[in-house]
């Protein structure tokens, strides 16, 4: 997949793949309305249709691909590549999203953990795991969102979910806070993989930071920042052009 984003010959409405490095706070969808903005103007096109292929929390950043045209038809097919991300986690605190959305809301002790038995505590979650989604995330319960029902106060109950995590590596250790390095399935949660990791360390644990570096074989050395398109579309133009001269004579 990575030799087929970010070409400067793309056809965006027969399809193209293009592949953004997500800005903390942004989200997936505004990434998506960004591209469409900018490449109805670049077309002359009143519509296009654009989506992307995995979601990405605001408070992440990194690699999301976007279709357009009919290579929205293979959104199913990339959501299902392999993810890679790097995350840190600060252990001995809670907060009810598993991450920076939400204040701590419990506190744990931590001096009985040291780097050696991190390191054993993560070979269990390598491997084929039933992993719980966090309350606060688009997962659909009765037709609502969970979050929309978590931020009203309502009770969410969320079935596990069966996920493959193929590799997990501690890049860093400097307690309290852990960095980590993640390959993993479609459908995994960094921040239930951090509740859960807390758990099994007998104290606690939330997410400080995530960014995911690569889907399937898309590296986010190789993506465009989303605020670059307008200038990446003005470079590509003149090559459009000529293209399309070539074509009429």
């Amino acid at each position: 997949m990575a030799s087929e984003v970010n070409q400067p010959t793309a056809d965006f409405k027969e399809g193209a793949l293009l592949s953004f490095d997500k800005p903390l706070g942004w989200t997936s969808f505004k990434v998506v309305g960004h591209v469409r903005y900018h490449l109805c103007r670049f077309l002359k096109e009143k519509r296009l249709k654009v989506g992307h292929a995995g979601t990405l929390d605001p408070l992440a950043t990194g690699v999301v691909v976007v279709c357009t045209g009919k290579a929205t038809r293979r959104i199913e097919e990339l959501q299902a590549h392999t993810k890679e991300y790097v995350a840190t986690l600060r252990l001995g605190a809670t907060t009810p999203s598993f991450d920076l959305e939400h204040p701590i809301d419990a506190e744990y002790p931590t001096d009985h953990i040291t780097r050696q038995l991190v390191e054993d505590t993560l070979k269990q979650f390598v491997g084929e795991i039933d992993q719980v989604p966090p309350i606060f995330s688009a997962c659909m319960v009765n037709g609502d969102r969970a979050y929309d029902l978590a931020r009203k106060g309502k009770e969410v109950e969320l079935k596990a979910k069966r996920i493959t995590i193929e590799k997990i590596e501690l890049m860093e250790y400097a307690m309290p806070y852990l960095t980590l390095r993640i390959v993993c399935s479609k459908g995994t949660y960094i921040r239930s993989l951090a509740r859960d990791l807390g758990e099994a360390l007998h104290s606690g644990a939330y997410l400080t930071a995530l960014r995911r570096t690569r889907v399937g074989e898309v590296r986010v050395e190789e993506c465009l920042h989303p605020l670059d398109i307008q200038a990446w579309l003005n470079a590509i133009q003149p090559a459009s052009a000529a293209k399309e001269a070539t074509t009429t004579a």
